[in-house]
């Protein structure tokens, strides 16, 4: 019977527009470590980490014992009352943080989180302008959706936000590819003085960005871009918010938050997705007197509850006894290093790059930059009967995401190296048949 029934189920009362992968999709019921298994009992290392939200792997016992002696307790109270738990995360996130003075809100999501940064920047300027990165991914609310620059992820064209996209990170499809790094940001840059000073009205709220864009294929800008950028952002007292929503906690390795490893301090940013280690949880971490903007009264029903708190902490135990940003920064590079030789070997590999463990591989049309999606799911396909699991993601469709747990070993990457190898050698060989 396999997975049939239950997807046929599923296709009954869930929405058309959820995708799922594979042609014939799977169940995850169990996970250990970096492995997960199905519900017919296979096996695969898991390089795609629930999208991200297992930071640091299934069945940790440290968090698993936070969770089930809190649960033991009380599992949820709100903010009207004091919550132990989540004075104490939010103390721990405000000074790794390094914006002065911070104050933490806790909600329940990534969109969540974007969104109430983007409800402070606003209020605090008064002003509903807004720019954003081209190739960004923000959420799926009303105001989240309306700052992602992908089309494939905009649902709708309404916005309560007067939005204008700005040039990234991402140079293999850009005008600009052809410069070197300190040409390339100096054209970003003085694209974005010429925007805020021709398609906006002057009085911008905030610029938000992710430090590496995820949906968008893990876009990594050169190492000056966000300095140069809030540069100019400065000039026009315009307040800087980083998405961190997959970049925080040190899965880039660089840095325990994604913009510190750019030199730049941003005024407000965003958090969700591995902080709890796929508890839902997230956050916004803004300088007092942001946080502070506000003249409604406010609460999170849910947000920061005792158990997710409890996990979050459990979490961030484990990413700094463990050291494991460290870990990020060493195995990524290896995995990053093992890439770059699988595409030396393949046309069809445009482009190899990320910060940490998060890593893109653009696929396209050899000697092209056609993107090439037909490919990509192959790959994910052929990866899979292999007992590797991956992502997929960019502007168009055609970049493989591989991003593991932070507790990842050299030994597993390799692992996944070596399958990655084979689907790519077999794939080519047919090709040539």
């Amino acid at each position: 019977m396999g997975t049939r029934p239950l997807l046929e189920r599923h296709r009954a009362v869930m929405p058309s527009w959820m995708n799922l992968y594979y042609e014939d999709p799977i169940e995850l019921v169990r996970g250990e470590g970096r492995h997960v298994f199905d519900g017919e009992g296979r096996r695969y290392l898991d390089f795609f980490g629930g999208l991200l939200a297992t930071m640091v792997g299934h069945d940790i016992p440290e968090i698993t014992e936070a969770i089930r002696e809190q649960a033991g307790r009380i599992l949820h109270t709100s903010t009207l009352y004091l919550v132990r738990r989540q004075v104490e995360l939010a103390e721990r996130i405000a000074a790794a943080s390094g914006i002065p003075d911070a104050k933490v809100f806790f909600v329940n999501s990534g969109t969540e989180a974007v969104e109430t940064a983007l409800l402070l920047a606003t209020q605090y300027r008064r002003s509903n302008q807004v720019l954003a990165l081209r190739g960004s991914y923000h959420g799926r609310s009303f105001g989240t959706v309306a700052a992602t620059g992908i089309r494939g992820w905009s649902a709708t064209s309404l916005s309560p936000l007067n939005v204008t996209y700005v040039h990234s990170g991402y140079r293999l499809r850009s005008p600009f590819r052809g410069l070197d790094d300190a040409a390339y940001v100096a054209a970003c840059k003085e694209e974005l003085r010429t925007i805020i000073e021709t398609a906006t009205a002057g009085d911008v709220a905030c610029l938000i960005a992710e430090p590496v864009q995820g949906a968008g294929g893990f876009a990594t800008p050169p190492p000056s871009f966000f300095a140069e950028m809030k540069s100019v952002l400065d000039e026009y007292g315009i307040l800087f918010v980083s998405d961190e929503v997959q970049t925080g906690f040190g899965r880039t390795g660089a840095a325990y938050f994604g913009i510190q490893a750019f030199g730049v301090r941003p005024d407000a940013m965003a958090f969700a997705k591995g902080v709890a280690n796929g508890v839902a949880m997230g956050g916004v971490v803004a300088r007092g007197d942001l946080m502070d903007c506000l003249g409604a009264n406010s609460i999170s029903t849910a947000g920061g509850n005792p158990l997710a708190c409890a996990a979050a902490v459990a979490t961030l135990d484990v990413i700094r006894d463990r050291d494991l940003q460290a870990n990020a920064d060493r195995v990524g590079a290896r995995l990053r290093d093992g890439l770059r030789r699988i595409a030396a070997d393949h046309a069809c590999v445009a482009e190899v790059r990320g910060m940490g463990l998060m890593i893109g591989v653009e696929i396209v049309t050899p000697g092209t930059t056609r993107p090439d999606t037909a490919l990509v799911a192959r790959i994910l396909e052929e990866c899979r009967s292999r007992g590797l699991l991956i992502g997929r993601g960019g502007l168009l469709g055609n970049v493989l995401r591989v991003t593991p747990p932070m507790t990842v070993t050299e030994e597993e990457a390799d692992e996944a190296l070596r399958i990655l190898t084979d689907v790519m050698e077999e794939i080519a060989a047919m090709a040539a048949v």
